[in-house]
């Protein structure tokens, strides 16, 4: 059968069309079979809590920042629509890399006054951090002229280990 006719009878979503019944049954066993691993796999389980909750995190954290307007999108203009997303993730990020920022100065200075800081530590870090924006505050415009210090990549902190548990834990880290 050409891929063309393939397409075409996929497309059609017809429950009487034999080609698409076997592809959603196939689709249907893939979905058990990765249920029942999810269920039977306490690690799995875990790892995709703990993705799930980052990206609660990250979402909450955004909404908390799209202050205006309670989060709702009034417009009625899709392209209206696609520009205030936009605009918050643009926001997000910022703020995000601000906090990275600010997080990895501190540990910098904990690193310089001997305090031994491990991958394990910084994990429990989030830079979801809302205490030291004041969205309804006085901004200033006067810090504008003023040139940020150079941006420094590197964190003394060897994460290495960390890694290499989370593949131990995943399964990859053993022979077979």
């Amino acid at each position: 059968m050409p891929l063309s006719t393939l397409l075409k009878r996929l497309r059609s979503g017809s429950r009487k069309n034999a080609t698409y019944t076997a592809f959603r049954e196939v689709g249907r066993v893939i979905g058990t079979v990765q249920l029942l691993r999810y269920l039977s796999d306490a690690p799995l389980r875990r790892r995709v809590t703990a993705a799930t909750n980052k990206v609660e995190a990250f979402n909450g954290f955004a909404q908390w920042l799209g202050f205006g307007n309670r989060g709702v999108n009034a417009d009625n203009d899709p392209v209206e629509q696609e520009k205030a997303m936009k605009f918050n993730a643009l926001l997000t990020n910022a703020v995000v890399f601000h906090n990275a920022l600010d997080i990895a100065e501190v540990v910098r200075q904990l690193l310089e006054e001997g305090w031994e800081i491990g991958p394990e530590d910084l994990a429990h870090v989030s830079p979801y951090l809302t205490e030291h924006i004041n969205r309804f505050g006085e901004y200033s415009t006067h810090e504008l002229g003023l040139q940020p210090e150079a941006y420094d990549p590197k964190l003394d902190v060897g994460f290495t280990p960390l890694r290499e548990q989370d593949l131990v834990a995943a399964g990859f880290g053993t022979a077979a």
